[in-house]
């Protein structure tokens, strides 16, 4: 039986509290009003450059209205000037008496109009920075949901993803990996805690305590409201809050019911005769597994797609479960490696280890494809409102957006094709931890345009909200790992998993 040490318990508990503390010092840092706002923007790069913008559009508009009144003036003048002349030759009293009230009333004519364009001039440039400035004040107050959002679903995804090898282990009937089948357990273990976490944030979201989904906000439905979005419109069949809910509590409970269902079977043939619970679970993975598949794309859509309503891939599904999977099985990697290390899992060996360093280096090359194949198709396609969502990307998250690339597919790609270091615990531990920090990543990548467009950086709500859930993520599986023996008793394959060599 492992036990849960009191040294890795209390870290765990401290990232939960430096976390909970960074995570409320980032909702209660972000700013409240507009002037708030404008101060920050004021203060920044863009904001200083926009200012100077603003300072030299006013400035032309000013210049322009004196040029139009000179020129008023001048054509005024000059009709007075030859009026003047002819009214000496023929009328050399009356007429003048009688132009130069016109010519008055003309000159204060065009002056009224050239002062009524830059006072609209100013009203509008006004209204404009007023409505710029409450899009900045709603993104910087998403920072810290989405900081929250991003770190909750990635952790939540890891478990999900261990669940779906799991069950494709229990359905291949394969015969190396029964000795790891407790590790993954444990990690699934998390998928409950994660799953309430995650599926309140969405509740949250749906009562407007943040501007997360644009889809959400008032009007975007209504023909006639100044929300009105008509793409939006014709996907409110499917987009809408009550069955976007409903959806996403269906999505959970399956997987944790399986969770739950598959554990107690596991558990339950160690104390059986025969291989009843073992059939029962070859069942379950199989039914899961298509449940799974389904629900996986839908939830893809539903949770991370749905923050650009105006724009889809048909392949965001796969690689979305690309992203998780390897995140899982580079998990159950570590995992193992740490309680290899302290002494625990006698019968996993070198070659165990070196199969799921197979799996992280395959799928990594897998999450590549799919991560070049939907990105080369739409920019190659030019489809304006498809390759929005990579311009944006590229502009304002090139960093992230191109260092994921080198953190999941070059980094992997350049350790672990040798075959020997797929076998060596630093190096595996190392590839592992870049990996991992790569799929955040590329979660963040996900989220944060649609939500805080250009006003990300990496601050105390992104590192806090990571720290939380690492912590909590570590004491929840590890305290499942104490509940039950780390080797399964009477699996049909657990003897050829033990004498599994090549």
């Amino acid at each position: 039986m492992y036990t849960f040490s009191k040294g890795l318990k209390n870290t765990a508990l401290v990232l939960m509290i430096l976390g909970l503390v960074g995570i409320v010092y980032g909702f209660l840092s972000t700013p409240k009003t507009i002037e708030e706002v404008e101060k920050i923007v004021a203060a920044s790069h863009h904001g200083n450059h926009d200012t100077k913008a603003d300072a030299h559009n006013t400035h032309e508009v000013v210049a322009n209205h004196h040029e139009a009144k000179e020129e008023v003036k001048t054509e005024a003048e000059a009709e007075v000037s030859k009026t003047d002349t002819t009214s000496v030759v023929d009328h050399k009293d009356t007429t003048k008496t009688e132009v130069a009230p016109l010519v008055k009333e003309d000159q204060d004519h065009h002056d009224n109009h050239a002062a009524s364009n830059v006072s609209e001039s100013k009203v509008d440039a006004e209204k404009e920075h007023k409505e710029h400035l409450e899009h900045v004040l709603h993104q910087l107050q998403n920072k810290p949901w989405s900081a929250l959002y991003v770190a909750c679903i990635f952790f939540m995804l890891i478990s999900l993803g261990v669940l779906a090898f799991y069950a494709i282990q229990q359905v291949a009937q394969a015969g190396w990996s029964p000795v790891l089948f407790r590790v993954m357990q444990g990690i699934t273990a998390y998928l409950p805690v994660g799953s309430l976490i995650f599926f309140g944030l969405l509740v949250l979201s749906a009562l407007h305590l943040n501007h997360l989904f644009v889809w959400m906000e008032d009007g975007v439905t209504e023909v006639g409201h100044a929300n009105y979005d008509k793409l939006i419109a014709g996907k409110s069949g499917y987009l809408n809050v009550t069955f976007w809910l409903v959806r996403a509590a269906v999505f959970l409970i399956g997987w944790n019911l399986y969770r739950y269902m598959s554990r107690k079977n596991c558990l339950a043939q160690d104390e059986s005769n025969d291989n009843t619970f073992y059939k029962k679970n070859f069942k379950l993975s199989a039914g899961f597994l298509v449940f799974f598949i389904v629900t996986e794309s839908i939830m893809s859509w539903d949770w991370l797609m749905s923050f650009d309503p105006h724009w889809f891939s048909t392949l965001f599904g796969w690689y979305v479960f690309a992203s998780f999977f390897v995140s899982g099985i580079t998990t159950i990697s570590m995992v193992t490696l740490y309680l290899k290390s302290k002494g625990y899992l006698e019968n996993v060996n070198s070659s165990h280890i070196h199969d799921l360093s197979k799996f992280m280096f395959g799928i990594s090359v897998f999450w590549t494809y799919l991560w070049f194949s939907q990105f080369m198709l739409i920019w190659y396609a030019n489809i304006p409102e498809e390759v929005t969502y990579f311009i944006t990307r590229i502009n304002d998250y090139n960093l992230p957006f191109f260092g994921a690339v080198v953190m999941n597919f070059v980094f992997p790609l350049l350790v672990l094709i040798n075959t020997d270091f797929k076998r060596i615990a630093p190096i595996i531990v190392g590839a592992g931890i870049v990996i991992l920090l790569g799929h955040y990543i590329d979660f963040f990548n996900m989220v944060m345009p649609a939500t805080v467009g250009d006003q990300w950086f990496i601050g105390v709500s992104e590192i806090a909200s990571v720290l939380f859930f690492l912590g909590l993520f570590i004491f929840v599986v590890f305290t499942a790992l104490s509940k039950a023996p780390l080797t399964p008793k009477r699996n049909p394959f657990i003897e050829e998993s033990k004498h599994f060599h090549y």
